[in-house]
Order: structure tokens, then sequence, then C-alpha cells
């Protein structure tokens, strides 16, 4: 297989003027070197156009005033998000001085056009390689949820291939259409996508996602916007650095979108009832005393509060329209160990499990079939195969196809297409 330039889809940030993107370009522009952090920053100052001292300006921080240089900080926080993702180490006996790991020095082999091949299975599920728009023309089988992670929008493309700004939203439809020309009556589409993306030099944000939300709606007529829904990350990485950190123009950004459509939403399969929360303890104390022993009412009447208000016991809470998860999980761990064992660059932009789980859950039922168009490490199908789901993911490059592989093996008729195996245990040999 001829290897293909780099398509790392890195962590959230492309809008940080010190983003992960930027910081990974300078290790991949001289792969084989190891690279001080004095020097880094030196690079950073030549790439970005920002003076040197204006990176090492050191101010205030805190309530104890002690000064650091917010660049310099900021920086490092992308080396560590880079080493979490397997595509830095620190140089052993070296203080301050990183290089890129072996795995992330390799190329990523994408599909051409027309190319369609069996990557793994399961009795449940299908993941093929090859580009999505080709995978699922002709689709003859029902969809009742499409939930993907389409790559990011960048200002400007990089060298791991993301559309940038002015391409994204045709990108993103046209690879999308044949997916919704199988998607049922009662079927859902959510896309979670970053609102971290902005004007150049502008601490102003880009309206993709709007021009996105209005192109799926006027293109795929029937489609209904049903909910902006926010994946709140509490672990999401400080940003956007430029205009939160130094110029203190934008709050930092913790959350996503997460724009879900149907197809009718007077039929969509939602059922809030399959994704009920505990009751809090003050809530359960409520329901045992019989409910509210007062009579009110709020915004001119609008609301009234009687005698035995929430007095009747309910199986759980419904959940609010915010999703509260943490970027990392247990099958993230198990992927990026996979990844590594395989010699494999790891897929930066990943999911947690609980995200597409949750969503799988609330809008599909046992036996219905998802589809991840965009599948990167498999955590959506993984969601669908685990809670007995039917599935089916395309994802373009193929060493991403063959460690997602890894977290499906066990599972009942799992199969590992025998030549994507060969290739990559060839390619270790020789190594």
């Amino acid at each position: 297989m001829k290897p293909t330039r780099a398509k790392r889809q890195l962590s959230p940030g492309q809008g940080d003027l010190f983003g992960i993107d930027q910081i990974f370009s300078i290790y991949q522009a001289t792969p084989d070197a190891a690279i001080s952090n004095a020097e880094l920053y030196k690079r950073v100052s030549q790439k970005t156009g920002v003076p040197l001292s204006v990176i090492d300006e050191r101010v205030p921080v805190g309530k104890s005033g002690e000064k650091h240089s917010i660049s310099r900080r900021a920086i490092r926080f992308r080396q560590q998000d880079l080493k979490q993702q397997g595509i830095l180490e620190r140089v052993k006996g070296e203080r301050g001085v990183w290089r890129l790991t072996e795995a992330a020095k390799r190329d990523l082999h994408a599909a051409k056009s027309g190319v369609k091949l069996l990557g793994f299975r399961t009795d449940l599920g299908i993941a093929v390689w090859g580009p999505s728009g080709d995978i699922f023309k002709k689709l003859h089988v029902p969809v009742t949820l499409v939930y993907s992670s389409p790559p990011y929008a960048l200002r400007r493309p990089r060298a791991y291939g993301n559309p940038d700004e002015r391409e994204i939203v045709d990108f993103i439809c046209d690879t999308l259409e044949p997916v919704i020309e199988a998607m049922a009556e009662d079927a859902s589409l959510v896309l979670n996508v970053s609102n971290d993306v902005f004007h150049a030099n502008s601490p102003a944000r880009s309206t993709y996602v709007e021009r996105l939300t209005l192109e799926i709606c006027d293109r795929f007529n029937p489609m209904w916007l049903m909910d902006r829904l926010i994946w709140e990350n509490p672990s999401k990485m400080p940003g956007p650095m430029q205009w939160c950190s130094r110029t203190r123009q934008q709050l930092q950004v913790s959350w996503e979108p997460l724009l879900w459509f149907a197809r009718n939403p007077l039929k969509v399969k939602s059922d809030n009832r399959r994704v009920l929360e505990p009751h809090s303890e003050r809530h359960l104390k409520l329901m045992q005393a019989g409910g509210e022993n007062r009579e009110t009412n709020y915004g001119d009447g609008a609301y009234r509060l009687k005698v035995g208000s929430f007095g009747t016991p309910t199986p759980g809470r419904i959940p609010n329209n915010i999703i509260t998860r943490g970027h990392r999980c247990a099958h993230g761990s198990r992927y990026r160990k996979a990844a590594i064992e395989l010699g494999l660059p790891t897929h930066g932009a990943g999911q947690p499990y609980s995200v597409p789980e949750f969503l799988i859950k609330f809008l599909t039922e046992e036996g219905d079939l998802v589809v991840d168009p965009f599948s990167g490490r498999g955590m959506t199908s993984l969601a669908a195969e685990l809670n007995n789901r039917a599935w089916m993911s395309g994802e373009i490059n193929l060493e991403y196809i063959r460690s997602g592989a890894e977290l499906f093996r066990g599972r009942p008729g799992f199969w590992l297409n025998p030549q994507i195996e060969r290739a990559f245990r060839a390619g270790r040999e020789e190594c």
C-alpha cells in the first residue's frame, strides 16, 4: 500500500493560536529530530508570527500574583495533549526535550474514491474501509440513527487533511447524503461539531455551525431540527488560549454542540424513559412525604404549585439537554493501548463511550440500525454493539480501522479481514 499524506484528526482547539495542530506540525516537519522547549518556542514564534518576546512575556497569574508565561504554558499543554495521544514522547535523560513517537512517524493510508473493503465485523455490524460517500450508496436497510463526529472545521487546511471552514458544510452534507436517503421515517441524525472555530486573527466565532444546520434542513427536506444538545466536557483543555488567556476577550470553552435532527418530529423514536437518571435525595424525600404541602404560583399564574405536587412515585428524573461527560473512558484507554501495541497512530479526536451510548439509548430500540460515517476509533459502533443494536461504520483511514477492531475482539462473530491483519503484521516485522 502506498502511504498518503498524514491525516491525523487531533483534539479540539483549532481556533487557538497555539493549537495542537500547530505544535504537531512543527515536530512533523523534522520527524527524526528531538526538539528542546527553548527551540520549540522559537519555531512557534516563526510559524505564528508572534514575536518571541511576546511568547516569553510573564504576567501575574492566580491569587498569588506569581508571574508566568501564559503562551509557554499553552504550548506545554499541547505537548501533554500530544503525549496522551501517543504522538509525542520525552527524550529520556533530557529535561524539556521531546520527539515524535515511532508510531506517529507513520503515514496514514487513506482510501481513494471508489474503494470499499470490509475491515471487520461482528454478528451485529460491519466496519468498512473507504470514503463514506461511496460506502453507503444504495443502502437499502432502514437506518434509525445516524450519529457521527465529522472532522472539525479549520480556517486553513492542515497536514492531516481536514476541509477548511469554507468547504466543511458541503463536505459533511455530501458525505451524509447517501446515509440520509436510507433513514427511516422515525429516524434521527445527530452530529457532534466544534464551536471552537474563529475567524482569522479575531476573537469572533465562525458561523459554520449555523450554516450547516440550515443546509441540512434545506437540502434534505424533510429534515427538522429537534434540539441543539450540549456536550459539556469538564476535562476539556483551557482555550481558546489567545482570546481567553491573553487578550481576555473570550470566556473559556467547555462544551460542543450535538445537533439533533429528525425525519418526522411526530414519529421520531426518541423516548426519554430509556435514559432516566436517579432522583435527587431531596426529590426522593418529597415523593415519600406525598408531595408538596403548600400551594402557590409563579410567573403570574403560569406555573402553579398545588398540595400533593411531585408526590407520585416515578422511576427516575428526565435528563436535561446538557450532557456532562468527561473525555476519558476505559474503552478509550483500551483503544490507545491497542494502537500503541500495534505500532499505529492513535486517533486524537475521539469521544468517550458514554456520549454515543446515551444517544443510542435515547433515540433507538434494540435491533435498530445505527450508522457512523466518520467512524474514527469506532466508539459509536461499540456503543451500538454493547447495547444490542445493529451497526455500520465507514472510515477512510486504514490504520483507524485496524486499531478500532481491537475494541470488538471477543464479541460474537468477530472477524478481522486477514488481508488487513497481514499488512500491519508485516509492517511490524519490517520495523
